[in-house]
């Protein structure tokens, strides 16, 4: 079950040649070149696994036999996604033991699958209550928090749930997220880096730690991480495009047009990979490549009814016929490579949303 959270959009800006732009509305002008980005990931609830009688019977839950088989039927109803009958099953064990720990966070589990964020809190804090050491109580908690918008309350209950499990892989990555939606983003790096160093196949972690790097000029470092997004997720998109640009601001055409080609080869109705390779390409004066790559580039936004997008492209092409009849090669008026937004799913549109990163077990 995912959840996206919307961050806000940041603009860092850096001088250079002039670039000028086509870009959010704006007409044609000299300036400096922006980049601009980024919606990042919220992890969903950790759910602790008791799979069967096998367990159980290694380490009871309860004493008492009716109130174990109570709570082991709510175990496997929940792993059923029969939320109703799980509920029932544990608040019935509750009743004859209200020393379940484990109860009270399967019941903050299913509140927050509900979307019922104050109870979670409250059946959380609850388990907490009864056992100070159950780390995935805390972690879930956080979680329930962050989607309240507490986020210093959530990063607390992370850090709590690392005091008991430094291992915990998703409260670091939350963590980092909570810091840089509070402005903290070397807290954040930290976090993200630290993440990476418990399970380097997060590309999620490397996709958030680009772009908190880019957003503080650490322009090397997060090409660096942007390529380990796209080893370990050859289909993000946005990464590809994030690349790109940062490598045009590094003055890396060569390198930034392969990365668009490479996007393009992933997804060959990637309209902003297609953009950014003609402006690209624009730049460097060749106009006749340029030119047909944002045919290509005007057919997808057309045909994602982005009407727009699609005007700026054809004033584009109208400029560069313009400079091809006049024989002046020089690429005075082209657009930024803009860094595209994507939503929930990966591809890339208009309004970013990250993907969300599953940690948890449901058996």
């Amino acid at each position: 079950m995912y959840k996206q959270h919307q961050l806000r959009q940041w603009f860092r800006c850096f001088p250079t040649v002039a670039f000028p732009q086509v870009f959010n509305g704006q007409k044609p002008h000299l300036g400096i070149l922006c980049a601009a980005s980024a919606f990042l990931v919220l992890a969903a609830p950790t759910i602790t696994n008791f799979p069967g009688s096998k367990l159980l019977a290694q380490t009871p839950i309860s004493q008492d036999l009716e109130t174990a088989s109570l709570y082991q039927q709510g175990v496997t109803r929940y792993n059923r996604d029969d939320l109703q009958g799980a509920e029932y099953a544990f608040r019935q064990a509750l009743q004859r033991d209200s020393t379940l720990a484990m109860a009270r966070n399967y019941l903050g589990n299913i509140m927050l699958m509900q979307n019922r964020l104050d109870v979670a809190v409250q059946e959380y804090g609850e388990a907490i209550r009864i056992n100070p050491n159950l780390g995935e109580a805390y972690y879930n908690l956080g979680l329930a928090l962050h989607r309240q918008g507490q986020k210093e309350a959530a990063i607390t209950a992370y850090r709590q749930a690392l005091v008991i499990d430094p291992t915990r892989v998703a409260a670091q990555y939350n963590l980092g997220l909570a810091l840089y939606e509070l402005a903290q983003p070397q807290e954040a790096i930290a976090a993200y880096q630290q993440a990476i160093n418990l399970d380097s196949s997060n590309s999620n972690a490397y996709f958030n730690l680009a772009i908190a790097l880019q957003e503080q000029g650490q322009l090397e470092s997060a090409i660096a991480a942007y390529r380990q997004t796209l080893q370990l997720d050859p289909k993000n998109a946005i990464a590809y495009n994030n690349l790109g640009s940062l490598l045009v601001i590094q003055g890396q055409t060569t390198g930034a047009i392969s990365v668009y080609q490479q996007a393009i080869r992933q997804n060959p109705k990637n309209a902003s990979a297609y953009y950014n390779l003609a402006v690209t390409l624009y730049n460097q004066g060749d106009f006749k490549k340029a030119n047909g790559v944002l045919k290509r580039a005007r057919n997808e936004y057309r045909e994602q009814g982005n009407t727009e997008q699609t005007e700026k492209i054809e004033q584009l092409m109208q400029q560069i016929a313009q400079k091809t009849q006049q024989q002046q090669p020089q690429a005075q008026t082209a657009n930024q490579p803009e860094i595209p937004v994507k939503p929930a799913n990966v591809p890339v549109s208009s309004d970013s949303q990250p993907t969300s990163m599953n940690t948890g077990n449901r058996e």
